[in-house]
């Protein structure tokens, strides 16, 4: 063989390699297109997650199951100005009534109001006072929900007027 010359066999080998090579890369820079396509919206995951969990917090409320609400609930609870916060799931059930029927009537509010953005990882749920529920143009009683690390939970409840 002389120095600077390719035989046909090597010379073929050689071309197959380099024939495959941009297949690969271009699945490769589709796979990556994909994977960065799914992580620029991860917003839309976790609005239709919290559509899901607002559904089955709202039923749970509706329907009174105390349980259930604590297991949706992340502690401690954060209560409006001047009011403990509830730090575990039996000061939960001792204190649902203030919390879902004291100032507002959560359980006749969340049959039809809707929850609003407030970020990425935070909704809110305005309700009129139960004396008036009626107005919802004076909605103060704000139920909060976040998203956490083990998804999204109800964190906490405010009067925006104190």
């Amino acid at each position: 063989m002389i120095k600077g010359t390719v035989r046909t066999s090597e010379l073929n080998s050689f071309a197959s390699i380099r024939a495959c090579w941009p297949r690969r890369v271009i699945s490769a820079q589709i796979w990556l297109v994909g994977v960065l396509i799914l992580l620029s919206f991860p917003n839309a995951f976790a609005e239709s997650d919290f559509s899901t969990f607002l559904g089955k917090f709202k039923s749970a409320v509706i329907a009174g199951d105390k349980a259930a609400v604590a297991e949706m609930t992340k502690f401690p609870l954060t209560m409006p100005y001047e009011v403990k916060a509830v730090k575990n799931k039996e000061g939960f059930l001792r204190r649902y009534d203030e919390i879902f029927k004291g100032e507002a009537n959560a359980a006749q509010c969340f049959k039809s109001a809707k929850p609003q953005k407030e970020s990425d990882r935070r909704y809110g749920i305005y309700c009129p006072f139960k004396d008036t529920p009626n107005d919802w143009e004076n909605a103060p009683i704000r139920f909060i929900f976040e998203l956490t690390k083990s998804g999204w939970k109800f964190v906490a409840l405010d009067n925006i007027n104190e």
